[in-house]
């Protein structure tokens, strides 16, 4: 935490410990090991949702216990309604009402789901233009929408730039390289 008011960090991280509880409700742990990242990014997982949460926006080591730790966050791999709940306590706003802001930006979320690139990033400094959090979903393969989502399952991903702005991207599973190593 850099020095100052730390009055919205504090704030920030006590969402985030809500929202570590609303994940463990009736469960140790929650399920996000290596296997349920990849499981989800295979399209294998529709029923949950992934987020990720950067180490520039919450700086609690105590989230390391709930999910998988990355290069640069926490990564959670959780059933669909839990980690929307989630996602509203630690951010504060809708999963849904995010990623339907988000849309209205196309950039890149990386395929392992924990990083992207900032539709707004170009001739910017690129440490301007760091992820803060994503939120993910599957959708399975539906042939009567046509397009991508008749190619195959797709998944959704929707990020936070530390800039501001909140963008989106999707994809089939089986055109990405889900490698998470």
């Amino acid at each position: 935490m850099v020095a100052g008011d730390h009055s919205a960090d504090l704030a920030r991280l006590e969402s985030v410990c809500v929202a570590a509880f609303i994940l463990l409700e009736g469960r140790q742990r929650v399920m996000s090991d290596l296997r349920a990242r990849e499981e989800f990014l295979s399209g294998d997982r529709p029923d949950d949702v992934v987020l990720f949460l950067s180490d520039s926006f919450v700086s609690d080591d105590r989230l390391d216990e709930f999910g998988e730790r990355v290069d640069d966050g926490v990564l959670l791999v959780v059933d669909g309604e839990r980690g929307r709940n989630a996602f509203q306590a630690a951010i504060g706003t809708d999963a849904m009402d995010f990623a339907r802001s988000a849309m209205e930006h196309e950039g890149v979320v990386d395929v392992d789901l924990a990083g992207g690139t900032c539709p707004e990033t170009p001739g910017d400094d690129a440490a301007d233009h760091e992820v803060r959090f994503v939120f993910a979903f599957t959708e399975k393969q539906n042939e009567d929408a046509g397009g991508l989502y008749a190619e195959g399952d797709v998944v959704h991903a929707y990020a936070q730039c530390s800039c501001g702005v909140a963008y989106s991207d999707r994809w089939n599973p089986s055109d990405a390289d889900t490698n998470t190593d």
